[in-house]
């Protein structure tokens, strides 16, 4: 396993365990835990949370985690998901197969799996399938930028080894500080590069850094999106790589831009997911909002 990548699971692992001390399952949620959504018992497993109260079906909300395709899991996305929960939606938080263990597609062929256990599984947890939502950050942002276009363009579809479920139907998405072109990121950043010879099959080759690009494969069928950066995001320069060709398709979208309440404090890449911080409530208030206003009655 290359340096980088044993750089991001130790440390990383390290700044997250800070980041949700003290924090527990609240009161108001019931939660599924441990569910084996394909064959791989170790890779494939998803959480699911509800509000304890709610009676009935619920708009359902799919996390795809972040972690720059080599590190996370539900478990560091639990509070962070479950903490969506409490604003009305049944959330579906899982696991998926991580580079270098596993190539690409690997991560989109499991997301696939989850949408497809979603719908079998809808009367069991109650999920309402006309309200179907999903969110991802970071890597877990371009994974699902990738899934959308899957989803609404049948020549970039054809890419892949797997079919989207039948009757699924993604009313609204969140990207939150994702990468959205990956043939500049990696001439930026050489970490980057490093891990996307691990992730893709080829070593990285320029097909295989355009196929993953989301930016190249944007159509008018993309859903609604809310995206998000931050002023102290390192990926912030990826936000203008996506715009342009969400205007030319004409594809619905709402554009945030979120900086500290406390001048000179920073606001860091991936900050929906510190639950506790200021700018972070009121960004995920917005953006469950904004996914509520796409709720069919």
């Amino acid at each position: 396993m290359i340096e980088v990548i044993k750089t991001i699971r130790r440390d990383w692992k390290i700044n997250d365990t800070k980041r949700d001390e003290g924090l527990s399952t609240p009161p108001e949620i019931k939660r599924f835990d441990n569910i084996c959504y394909a064959s791989d018992t170790k890779w494939q497993t998803l959480d699911v949370y509800r509000p304890k109260d709610a009676q009935g079906k619920l708009p359902v909300l799919v996390s795809v985690h972040g972690g720059a395709w080599v590190y996370g899991d539900k478990e560091l996305y639990q509070y962070y998901c479950m903490d969506l929960a409490r604003r009305g939606f049944a959330v579906v938080n899982f696991t998926y197969r991580l580079c270098p263990e596993f190539k690409f597609p690997a991560p989109l062929e499991d997301t696939n799996f989850v949408f497809g256990w979603l719908l079998q599984h809808a009367d069991e947890y109650g999920f309402d399938t006309d309200n179907v939502f999903a969110m991802g950050d970071s890597a877990g942002a371009h994974l699902l930028g990738l899934y959308l276009c899957i989803l609404g363009n049948p020549e970039y579809a054809a890419n892949y080894p797997f079919t989207s479920p039948k009757g699924l139907c993604i009313k609204a998405a969140i990207l939150n500080c994702g990468v959205y072109d990956v043939i500049s990121h990696v001439q930026e950043d050489r970490d980057m590069h490093a891990i996307m010879q691990e992730f893709l099959p080829n070593k990285c080759t320029r097909q295989e850094q355009e196929l993953i690009s989301m930016n190249r494969h944007v159509t008018h069928a993309l859903p609604p999106l809310f995206i998000t950066s931050s002023t102290d995001d390192f990926l912030k320069n990826q936000v203008p790589y996506i715009v342009p060709e969400l205007c030319k398709n004409n594809v619905p979208f709402t554009l945030k831009f979120y900086a500290a309440d406390k001048a000179g404090e920073p606001l860091l890449h991936d900050f929906q997911v510190t639950i506790r911080k200021t700018e972070s409530v009121r960004c995920n208030n917005e953006e469950c909002d904004f996914l509520r206003s796409f709720v069919a009655n």
